[in-house]
């Protein structure tokens, strides 16, 4: 995957809403980002907008870029509601649409939603298995591991399926992803990272990854703010094992015992620069834009930027320099 992103034919996305404003607030720069040369946009849903919304906007805004949701739960909305709300955006974007779905975590889950997070490696497998069934128009009555449907059957199934991608972070949700979804989801990793990532679903396997990036050459101010980011996602269990598994298992153990303690403080010192460096990209717009493409050249295909504030350069301006034209 080695030259210039463009020159690959590698993809280049941008996370919507931006940090910097509300989703009503997003439509002249989502507008502007084609011509910038990003080609996808992609959602989250955690405690801000919901997956669905941002992408039905987009799908207005800029008709040319494909639109993604990174990730919605599976336990948190019911299947037969997952299957309407993605046939919805299939039928606004026609095979445009890629829906990004994962286990989430117990805190969205559980204490957020009300919801129970049990077997999720089970119900993300279920749940994939009754949307490919649902989003091509079959009647799906069928009892699984972890839910059973009877009788449901989309109104008016969208005339192309939309891919679907699994946020996965081991083995075992990469390779499902690999065997029975389009591509996989992952995060908060390092360029290295990605060679491990990669080994496990194959060559021919969409990955995607959301990238945080703050364009700013105060190297200390960024990873005093990506510490408070770090911490809240490296002390959550999946993303623990996650990074035990990349071989920051050591390296992190003061960190998750500070937090675990609930020194807070003592638990963000615990991060070691090196760390930071890894999983964060900043420095000045050149410098992020080969940062991201170390990346890409290690087999990342969809870098999906996540512009944070905290640097000299303001959100819009570092969107429009990350851009893979601007270099």
């Amino acid at each position: 995957m080695g030259g210039s992103t463009m020159a690959t034919g590698a993809r280049w996305g941008m996370t919507v809403p931006f940090y910097d404003r509300s989703l009503a607030a997003s439509k002249d720069l989502v507008a502007e980002l084609p011509e910038l040369g990003y080609t996808d946009i992609w959602s989250a849903e955690v405690n801000g907008v919901d997956g669905f919304t941002p992408l039905a906007l987009a799908s207005e805004w800029a008709p040319g870029l494909r639109l993604g949701s990174a990730i919605v739960p599976v336990s948190t909305r019911g299947p037969g509601l997952l299957a309407m709300s993605a046939a919805t955006l299939a039928d606004l974007a026609p095979e445009r649409f890629v829906l990004g779905i994962g286990a989430s975590s117990p805190a969205i889950v559980e204490r957020w939603n009300a919801g129970e997070f049990v077997k999720p490696f089970s119900r993300t497998r279920d749940t994939l298995r009754f949307l490919k069934k649902a989003l091509a128009g079959e009647k799906v009555t069928e009892k699984y591991e972890t839910f059973e449907v009877k009788g449901f059957k989309l109104e008016r199934a969208p005339k192309v399926a939309p891919k679907i991608v699994l946020a996965a972070l081991r083995p075992r949700m990469l390779r499902l992803a690999a065997e029975e979804a389009d591509g996989a989801i992952t995060n908060w990793l390092s360029p290295q990272d990605v060679r491990k990532v990669r080994a496990e679903i194959g060559p021919d396997t969409e990955l995607i990854a959301r990238l945080f990036v703050c364009v700013s050459e105060d190297a200390e101010k960024v990873r005093e703010l990506a510490r408070w980011m770090l911490a809240s996602y490296l002390t959550v269990p999946v993303y623990a094992a996650f990074h035990d598994w990349l071989g920051r298992g050591e390296t992190l153990r003061p960190l998750h015992e500070a937090w675990a303690a609930g020194d807070r403080q003592a638990a963000l010192k615990a991060i070691p620069d090196e760390v930071v460096d890894d999983l964060v990209v900043h420095g000045d717009a050149a410098t992020c834009r080969a940062r991201i493409r170390e990346y890409v050249d290690n087999g990342l295909t969809t870098p999906v930027l996540a512009p944070i504030p905290g640097g000299e350069i303001p959100i819009t301006q570092a969107v429009r320099d990350l851009a893979p034209t601007a270099g």
